[in-house]
């Protein structure tokens, strides 16, 4: 095994000392504002390493073994670590095998200096062999669609420092297990995965994997019945990792990697039952159950670690969106989209046709259109190339939809229940096709040649692989129900990796973002399309409002029912669009003016010249705001129909700095003066509110930088205000 050797750093303080220094100096400047002044740095002092950037440090001791025994919040102040763990596990041919790590005092409530300084190594834990800096590496290539961006394309990998751990066994030859950790420039956020190299004699089979176990400080108290109860909410941080699959639209609901459970070890907390949930396991609920072959490296999914540094909604919200931007910034992409009903040649060259005159900018061959991406013949292939071509010198991108899971194929290749053995009824959607079975080769390939030899720009992936098991041992592509999850979710990631790296835009209703998809929805309910329209446009704000909080504008798509969707009649319905433009520009009023785009569904954009004109009257507007409508959003009134309701968008490094945007549901025009926080604007002392009338207005802040801005609003109508 090689012989570790530490570098010491000379002028490096002891570390509880440094913190000290850094608690009594001026806070640095908010980093959701100004966040230059954070670079990610390794640094070195004896046998200790710490990952910090300023807003959060992770500290390793690296003797008598390598372990985790700091994660501060340097925001804060606050310790995220009450107690030391293995820096990860793997289980391989059955045995579980703890990878680094250290033990610390017998009490677990906290870590001191005196606890960290006794604390001995993991009892057959993998050994520290030798450690070293990495750049941050992309995971998979992005080809961004400038167009689709109101903003230069954001770092690709993000920039940052990465520290890999290299950890062998003592009884054994020919494995090594590599923690990294990527720290990046600018928020408190870090991750981690594991490489398990096998330079053995022999085949080995990983059946386990623990990427993360934190002991958690906890964030509050309960006594008895359920411990999470009121603490959830609350935690200080955020966890998540691109092994994610679900159907919620969330990643709380998508990550079934990401687990908050008991300590079996924490037998002096404050709950009875000692069911706390302060301890953080990342880890697949069965699995991997891969078969590593000699010479070959297995690498994990990834952990992301958000850390909070304060309580309020707003600001974790903020954070987990500029989380996204950082670690998935295709999210940023956010093209105007219309679904056309009809697939036939004539249908979709109208449809470019009117997207081009109107403003859109991508068409999409909607569900029930007559697309099938799984038709590869020469005749469709040829059909759809000369339409993507068509659409390209219009200036237009074209895409269609697929269905995948919530389908049956046959009992060859269904997923199969493991505890029947049989197919159909148990899947997430009832039934589903095994992504490993000979029909998802197949059909995965059939994909990548479709848009390969075709130029088509985008896919809606419905029904994308929502997490079943299958216990087939004849699939081709899956050995049986413990290798299941893993290989399915492999083949839809890689599927996703590959369009990222060719500019395909991927619209998909389940939470892989992470793995490169762009948009997922917002949240809503479909059978409200079917409501009367009066109805539907203040759900449609309510879905807004509630969808950004962990969305950036970007990431979310609404639904706009152009023809009858799920019944209502002529009540629910926009056609004919000439008849119907108060409402139609509501429904623009309503999307735009919060920055999020909609399937626009149904045979045409605009039936008449006024129809048109006012298209692109509001395309062009958005247009012409869009760097500012796609930035953050800080959340102002919720539409409840009885008073105005607002959102403000802010970005401190633009010359406009916000924009006020105000609806009126009341059937007489209103005047009200709103008070508006500009902190996170980056906004002081005062601003020049701009109004769409031209009037311009100095608005002095109050010591909380907030602004009392005046705003007139139309009966059932709309206003916005720009503030530099």
């Amino acid at each position: 095994m090689p012989r570790l050797t530490l570098a010491p750093c000379a002028g490096a303080l002891p570390f509880v000392f440094a913190l000290t220094m850094l608690a009594a100096q001026e806070p640095g400047p908010d980093w959701l504002v100004d966040a230059t002044a954070y670079g990610a740095r390794i640094e070195v002092d004896g046998d200790t390493l710490t990952l910090t950037n300023g807003l959060i440090a992770r500290r390793l001791k690296l003797l008598p073994n390598a372990g985790t025994v700091a994660f501060d919040d340097l925001m804060t102040g606050a310790s995220l670590l009450r107690a030391t763990k293995p820096e990860a596990s793997l289980t391989i041919d059955g045995v579980r095998r703890e990878i680094g790590g250290l033990v610390s005092g017998r009490v677990k409530n906290f870590l001191t200096p005196a606890n960290e300084a006794a604390a001995a190594g993991q009892p057959g834990a993998w050994q520290l062999a030798r450690w070293e800096a990495r750049p941050v590496v992309a995971p998979f290539a992005w080809q961004p669609r400038a167009a689709w961006l109101s903003r230069p394309p954001r770092p690709w990998p993000p920039a940052g420092k990465a520290l890999a751990l290299t950890f062998a066994p003592a009884d054994e030859t020919g494995l090594e297990a590599t923690v990294v950790y990527e720290l990046y420039d600018g928020i408190p956020l870090l991750s981690k995965r594991i490489e398990l190299r096998n330079d053995s004699s022999m085949a080995r089979r990983v059946d386990g994997v623990e990427v993360e176990l934190l002991a958690l400080t906890e964030t509050g108290s309960m006594v008895g019945g359920d411990a999470d109860v009121g603490l959830r909410d609350f935690r200080a941080l955020h966890v998540e990792t691109d092994y994610a699959f679900g159907g919620a639209m969330e990643a709380s609901s998508d990550n079934p990697s990401v687990q908050f459970v008991p300590d079996p070890e924490y037998d002096t907390q404050v709950h009875y039952e000692r069911q706390a949930p302060c301890l953080l396991r990342c880890a697949p609920r069965i699995g991997p159950g891969v078969t590593l072959a000699v010479g070959a490296t297995f690498e994990s999914f990834r952990v992301f670690e958000l850390v909070f540094d304060s309580s309020e909604r707003e600001r974790r919200g903020m954070a987990r969106r500029r989380m996204y931007r950082t670690i998935a910034p295709w999210c940023e992409e956010n093209p105007l989209i219309f679904h056309v009903r009809h697939a036939d040649d004539s249908s979709v060259r109208a449809a470019v046709d009117q997207a081009a005159a109107a403003g859109f900018e991508l068409v999409l061959m909607t569900f029930g259109s007559g697309f099938d991406a799984e038709d590869i013949s020469d005749a469709n292939v040829a059909r759809l190339k000369a339409l993507a071509d068509y659409a390209h010198e219009k200036g237009v991108a074209l895409g269609g939809y697929s269905l995948l899971a919530s389908r049956a194929i046959d009992g060859d290749n269904d997923v199969v229940d493991p505890a029947t053995g049989k197919t159909g009824g148990f899947a997430r959607f009832g039934n589903s096709p095994c992504l490993c079975s000979v029909w998802g080769r197949e059909y995965f390939a059939k994909l990548r040649y479709l848009f390969e030899r075709t130029g088509l720009d985008a896919l809606e992936h419905d029904g994308s692989y929502p997490g079943d098991l299958c216990a087939s041992t004849t699939h081709v592509d899956h050995h049986d129900v413990a290798d299941s999850q893993w290989r399915q979710w492999t083949r839809i990631r890689d599927l996703y990796r590959w369009a990222r790296g060719r500019g395909i835009y991927l619209n998909v209703p389940d939470w892989y973002f992470l793995s490169g998809s762009n948009k997922t929805g917002m949240g809503y309910r479909e059978t409200n399309w079917s409501l009367p329209r009066e109805d539907q446009v203040l759900i449609e704000r309510q879905n807004v409002y509630d969808g950004t909080w962990n969305k950036t504008p970007t990431m979310g798509w609404m639904f706009v029912p152009l023809t009858e969707y799920h019944g209502g009649g002529p009540a629910a319905t926009i056609e004919p669009l000439v008849q119907h433009l108060d409402h139609y520009e509501a429904r623009f009023a309503n999307l735009l003016g919060a920055g999020v785009q909609a399937c626009w569904r149904g045979p045409r954009l605009y039936d008449s010249d006024r129809t048109l004109a006012l298209v692109r009257r509001w395309t062009g507007w958005f247009k012409a705001n869009r760097a500012l409508l796609e930035a953050d959003v800080v959340h102002g009134r919720r539409a409840d129909g009885r008073d105005v309701d607002w959102l403000l968008h802010v970005d401190p490094t633009l010359p406009q700095k916000a924009m006020l945007v105000v609806y009126n549901p009341l059937p007489a025009a209103v005047a009200r003066t709103l008070t508006v926080d500009l902190t996170l604007a980056g906004c002081r002392d005062a601003v020049t509110a701009r109004f769409p009338d031209g009037v311009a207005l100095r608005l002095d802040l109050d010591p909380r930088q907030r602004a009392r801005v005046p705003a007139t609003v139309p009966a059932r109508g709309f206003t916005w205000i720009l503030m530099q």
